[in-house]
């Protein structure tokens, strides 16, 4: 399968209408990134440790205390309706 043949399908696929010359340009371009993921193939990797983040990343949380909230009468308070202590809504699906 050519380069050339990738850049039409890929073209086609997305809906766009490029022109000899852009296809071109993009068959370029194409050509020169498959070389380099082929110079990539070429090293080797057996002794680096397999990492999912350059920089090691830590949960940032604050620590999980109780504190004071509403009470159910609280929350219900503003509501324009209300039953059973739940808030009323119109039914939105039929």
């Amino acid at each position: 399968m050519s380069a050339e043949f990738d850049v039409r399908y890929t073209a086609g696929l997305a809906r766009l209408h490029l022109s000899d010359e852009e296809i071109a340009k993009f068959q370029a371009q194409l050509s020169q990134v498959l070389e380099y993921v082929d110079k990539l193939n070429t090293v080797d990797v057996s002794s680096v440790e397999p990492t999912a983040h350059a920089n090691p990343v830590f949960n940032v949380v604050r620590e999980d205390a109780p504190r004071d909230w509403f009470t159910p009468a609280e929350a219900l308070a503003n509501a324009p309706r209300q039953a059973a202590g739940l808030f009323a809504v119109p039914k939105v699906i039929e």
